[in-house]
């Protein structure tokens, strides 16, 4: 829900994600937050030949290889753009937030960026586990900083820039989302909740470890001092003021700048005995704890215990989302007619409701399913590897994705429960996903629990929120119940019974939203 009108619109949310990134304007009125779209621009990797990766002790030359980065600096461009116009709509700007997804950084020397940001999905990391590894048990590891393995944490790039010899030259790290505020303010801060998910931070949430700095190799590199969401980064420097167009500086506020972070803060729980499910390019299943479980049994299923705002505890594990239908369709676009281009993922929605024979479950999880490409193709080397039938048709390809899902889906809910004693009586799905009505119902019936979906918009409602709070819209002593409170007042969801097809109707979605 969307409403432009009467309430003036002082906050803007920056919201990057791996797909896209958007500007949003917010204001709360009346215990109501309104929204308005001011920008959304595409965020797309950039392929680039490079050396393949060798010991930097090596004379041996490397063969040439592909790398994957992020076009940080087009990025920047498009968001500031999007700022631009969000001063010319709101004369009152009062603050700015900014959110993006995990893990990856810019490394800087002097205040410069040193090259282009890698991607997560960039090969190079497995070099990193091993290094990392070779000096840490995982146990160990998972003691120290409770997260989940993941190949692409930034424990791991590290160690692989480290050994390639690229950190000798950076004397700061900064993640994505400080890199951004930093070009806005001039002001090097690191926001908490998106430090827990590098790896190098404590248990306590509140400092970085030293001793796993060493072992990815950062010792030598500044890592910015952390700030909690709420907490005022900076103001815009005299030459952004004047770039954007302001009359006056604006100050960045931090907020759940891991945008996970930001869209449980907009999650409805109906009780402490909830679970969440944020979906979109990656799902993050889990549930909101006081405290972080760090016993053998969560490491083994491979949980995390991330940062939540407030000093809460997100316990979740990442599974694979709605990225494998957006590569789908990628690669269908790619190699389709023109006539097949026609056909758009609402299409194949309707027509995978109605395929009425069984589809393989496959693992979504599987790292096969991690890079870029032939989505399908994978999906149909992983089933015959299992001795099942592929999908063949399109419409079968993607019901066999979203089976898949809810499937993990469940399976996730289900170890969450026995490893931390809470039982989940319902599952709230936010983001894109929520509004992929097949997905919600297959969830439900899957998992056999209540299914709530919505806010679509969770992540950049989480974000209005804390800087609602920050700058007094809301009450300085406002709870997360309080925030959650105003999310319910302003947005409608969508409730789907494990033995119905759900009651009441969505929003009707786009493709974006979908995907």
């Amino acid at each position: 829900m969307m409403d432009t009108t009467k309430s003036p619109l002082t906050l803007a949310a920056v919201d990057l994600g791996a797909t896209s990134g958007r500007v949003i304007l917010g204001g709360v009125d009346g215990g109501v937050l309104k929204m308005k779209h001011i920008a959304r621009f595409p965020n797309a990797p950039l392929h680039l030949t490079e050396a393949a990766p060798t010991d930097r002790d090596s004379a041996a030359e490397s063969a040439p290889a592909e790398g994957l980065y992020w076009n940080i600096t087009a990025l920047y461009a498009a968001l500031e753009d999007g700022l631009r116009e969000a001063v010319r709509s709101a004369a009152e700007l009062r603050s700015i937030g900014i959110d993006s997804w995990a893990v990856d950084y810019g490394m800087l020397r002097a205040g410069r960026l040193i090259g282009l940001p890698h991607h997560y999905r960039d090969r190079r990391t497995a070099r990193g586990v091993a290094l990392v590894h070779e000096r840490i048990d995982p146990a160990e590891l998972f003691a120290r900083n409770g997260l989940q393995h993941l190949d692409f944490n930034t424990v791991f790039q590290l160690a692989a820039e480290s050994e390639s010899g690229l950190l000798d030259a950076a004397d700061r790290i900064l993640l994505v989302p400080d890199l951004i505020a930093y070009w806005l303010t001039g002001t090097a801060r690191t926001e908490a909740t998106n430090a827990s998910t590098t790896g190098l931070l404590g248990l306590d949430r509140r400092t970085w470890d030293r001793q796993l700095l060493e072992l990815a190799g950062t010792d030598r590199c500044q890592l910015a001092e952390l700030v909690e969401p709420g907490q005022t980064i900076g103001e815009l420097t005299a030459s952004a003021t004047q770039r954007l167009g302001a009359d006056r500086p604006v100050k960045v506020t931090a907020v759940g700048s891991h945008d996970t972070a930001s869209a449980v803060v907009a999650v409805p729980f109906a009780s402490k005995d909830s679970a969440f499910i944020s979906s979109g390019t990656w799902s993050l299943v889990g549930l909101e704890l006081d405290e972080p479980v760090v016993t053998d049994a969560a490491r083994e299923a491979n949980f995390t215990n991330e940062g939540g705002v407030d000093g809460t505890v997100r316990f979740l594990k990442n599974v694979s989302g709605l990225w494998l239908l957006s590569e789908s369709m990628r690669h269908w676009h790619h190699n389709a007619t023109d006539a097949q281009r026609s056909a758009d993922l609402q299409t194949l929605l309707v027509e995978a409701e109605a395929v009425t024979g069984q589809v393989p479950i496959f693992d979504p999880s599987d790292e096969r399913f991690t890079p870029p490409g032939d989505m399908p193709g994978r999906i149909a080397d992983w089933c015959r590897e299992h001795g099942l039938r592929p999908p063949t048709a399109q419409a079968e390809v993607v019901r066999s994705i979203l089976e898949s899902l809810a499937e993990a889906y469940r399976q996730t809910i289900d170890a969450a429960e026995a490893l931390t004693g809470v039982s989940v009586e319902t599952i709230h799905i936010v983001g894109g996903g929520s509004q992929n009505a097949l997905l919600c119902r297959l969830t439900a019936q899957r998992t056999g629990r209540t299914v709530i979906a919505g806010p679509v918009e969770a992540t950049a409602i989480g974000n209005l929120l804390i800087q609602a709070r920050a700058v007094g819209e809301v009450s300085p002593d406002a709870s997360l119940s309080d925030l959650r409170t105003i999310v319910r007042n302003s947005f409608p969801v969508v409730e789907y019974s494990p033995h119905s097809a759900g009651t009441g109707e969505s929003p009707a979605p786009t493709n974006a939203a979908l995907i």
